[in-house]
């Protein structure tokens, strides 16, 4: 299986991909000929691509307000400094286990700078977002501090990033 790591792209592997990230449901013949391939060889790199790792998953993006969740928020998080309390467990890996249970946040990253981590979150509407801090966030024991920013209009939203 390649490495993601010392794996080669060359223009046809990045054309493959700049077509599977503006439509992943396009078939591969439908590929094979933008990128002037026989389908076989194209389903052949896209395979390559899957198993290194490099094609992380297939989604369907939604319309957050559509299925009820209009307001977008981002939370910058400050932990605590504490020692190993929980039966031998950081407050870093308890924090990071329990973002991973909480619907509500969409993304999380460990930042440089004053905050510890940077959430993305996506609520029904200030009362939700409230409840989520209160009941969740805030009474999770290794955080400190929490500042949030509310989106107030979708200028540019994409997940295709630039090969």
């Amino acid at each position: 299986m390649p490495n993601i790591q010392n794996m080669e792209l060359d223009r046809t592997d990045r054309r493959i991909l700049q077509l599977l990230q503006q439509d992943a449901r396009l078939t591969n013949q439908d590929i094979a000929q933008r990128v002037n391939l026989s389908p076989s060889p194209c389903l052949r790199r896209i395979k390559r691509l899957e198993e290194a790792g490099v094609i992380r998953q297939y989604v369907a993006m939604l319309n957050p307000a559509s299925v009820g969740l209009g307001v977008l928020a981002y939370i910058s998080v400050k932990l605590e400094k504490l020692s190993h309390s929980d039966g031998g467990k950081s407050p870093l890996d308890t924090f990071r286990a329990a973002v991973n249970t909480w619907p509500e946040v969409v993304a999380c990253y460990a930042m440089t700078g004053d905050m510890d981590y940077l959430l993305r979150v996506h609520v029904a509407d200030l009362d939700h977002f409230s409840r989520f801090v209160m009941d969740k966030l805030l009474k999770h024991p290794a955080v400190a501090d929490v500042k949030s920013s509310f989106a107030l209009e979708r200028i540019k939203d994409t997940t295709a990033l630039p090969l």
